[in-house]
């Protein structure tokens, strides 16, 4: 769930980012995993930090007041910047974002979501127990957690326009979290029933329908070129291809690319020397498949066994450790 949240804060601190300024950034990594962070802000905002010769990582740039985002390259959290600010940050990347800790101006806000990095932590940890039970438990829950992250936000002396910001986002996290909680309630409904077929264009010639897979597991990503968190697991569904070659499963990829995008597609399946089948679907979005899985938003990884029928019509992604251990229940 972090890096859904993260994702969509990221998105929408574009809506309130306003006053241009110049801040000061310092951070000192124990057991770091990169020499460059990298920092991405509003209006495409994106700032390389090398480490110097003293294992430090400092800047001094120019930002649009509002939500950023540090990463490593494997590991990422939330800055808020604006004018004036003089940051330093230090931590040990073995533990990342336990060991976050701000000094000097700015530093009440970036603790704070620090901090609140932890508590959406412990919420996913038992997010999974919350969607087996009925939804007004889950309702439940995610009422209290939004009441505890707003009691914090206005209690705690932070600079005014960042509470004034922050407030909404809190809502729509709230709200972006019972939409998947309604994607999972609707996902299990057609598991362990005949799944629904396909009839798509694969990128090798001809079409490939999903009877032609039978007998066989078949793990499907559905996903787009333009998808950035789809683009994301790329590089791990290709390992997960790799370590169970020759098992009893096939990877099949689904684009709901639009047909201005055909070309695009193409180019990219080729590039990127993307693996598994690659598929093109007919009406994208609009597509009997993709509607009979209720997908509106990607990725979205399906898994239908040797018979045709769903295992999980919303699995694991290939960068979860949930995937491996599922496979190799699976595939023995």
């Amino acid at each position: 769930m972090k890096k859904i949240t993260y994702l969509l804060l990221f998105f929408i601190s574009i809506s309130f980012a306003q006053t241009s300024g110049k801040v000061s950034f310092t951070a000192k990594i124990e057991n770091r995993n990169s020499d460059t962070l990298t920092i991405y802000g509003p209006k495409k905002f994106k700032l390389d930090i090398p480490v110097n010769q003293k294992g430090i990582f400092q800047s001094s740039f120019e930002i649009t007041e509002g939500l950023h985002q540090f990463t490593d390259g494997k590991e990422s959290s939330i800055l808020y910047l604006k004018d004036g600010d003089d940051l330093s940050l230090t931590m040990n990347a073995v533990e990342f974002d336990e060991t976050i800790v701000y000094k000097g101006k700015g530093e009440k806000e970036n603790n704070f979501l620090a901090q609140k990095a932890l508590t959406d932590e412990a919420f996913e940890l038992g997010l999974e127990s919350l969607l087996e039970k009925e939804e007004a438990v889950f309702k439940a829950a995610l009422e209290e957690k939004k009441t505890e992250d707003l009691a914090k936000l206005e209690g705690s002396g932070l600079y005014e326009k960042f509470v004034t910001s922050y407030k909404p986002m809190i809502m729509q996290e709230s709200f972006m979290l019972q939409q998947y909680f309604n994607q999972k309630a609707q996902a299990k409904k057609i598991e362990g029933i005949a799944s629904p077929s396909f009839d798509y264009e694969n990128h090798k010639g001809g079409k490939s329908k999903l009877e032609d897979f039978k007998g066989k597991y078949v793990y499907i990503d559905v996903w787009a070129t333009w998808c950035g968190p789809c683009r994301a697991e790329i590089p791990f569904l290709k390992k997960i291809e790799e370590k169970y070659h020759g098992k009893n499963i096939v990877f099949i990829s689904i684009s709901v690319d639009t047909d201005k995008d055909h070309e695009k597609w193409q180019k990219f399946v080729t590039e990127k020397q993307l693996g598994g089948v690659q598929l093109f679907a007919d009406k994208n979005w609009n597509s009997d498949f993709i509607k009979a899985f209720g997908i509106n938003s990607i990725p979205r990884f399906l898994l239908i066994d040797p018979a045709g029928k769903v295992v999980k019509a919303d699995a694991a992604r290939p960068s979860s450790e949930e995937l491996t251990k599922l496979f190799d229940q699976l595939l023995k």
